[in-house]
């Protein structure tokens, strides 16, 4: 799809605060679009598929205020989040299946879910 197809754009902005040891200590988001202010988040995980290299690009940041029980649901939500996607985008119920399947492991076993 070219980008002649763009009909409009959304601005999403990150703001990392570091400390001196260049430790994050603030995150927030903004977007051009349905977003008045900034909001402050924790922990922000984004993947980026390269078009030309075929390769992913990761930033994976958190804050020091971040409490492992926190990112223990962070990351059961976001696992979650990744069978579904993973699911819509190819249609493969017996993987997409066995990726939820880990993600109950997950939660049961960081006490996310109830076992």
């Amino acid at each position: 799809m070219g980008k002649d197809k763009i009909k409009s754009n959304n601005l999403i902005s990150l703001n990392v605060g570091l400390d001196e040891k260049r430790i994050p200590i603030h995150i927030e988001w903004s977007a051009t679009e349905g977003q008045a202010e900034p909001l402050e988040c924790k922990a922000m995980l984004v993947s980026l598929f390269d078009k030309e290299h075929r390769d992913t690009y990761k930033i994976d940041l958190w804050t020091t205020e971040m409490q492992v029980a926190e990112m223990d649901k962070f990351m059961f939500q976001t696992l979650k989040g990744l069978a579904e996607t993973y699911f819509k985008a190819t249609n493969n119920s017996q993987l997409s299946n066995d990726f939820m399947r880990f993600v109950q492991y997950f939660g049961e076993k960081t006490e996310t879910l109830p076992k």
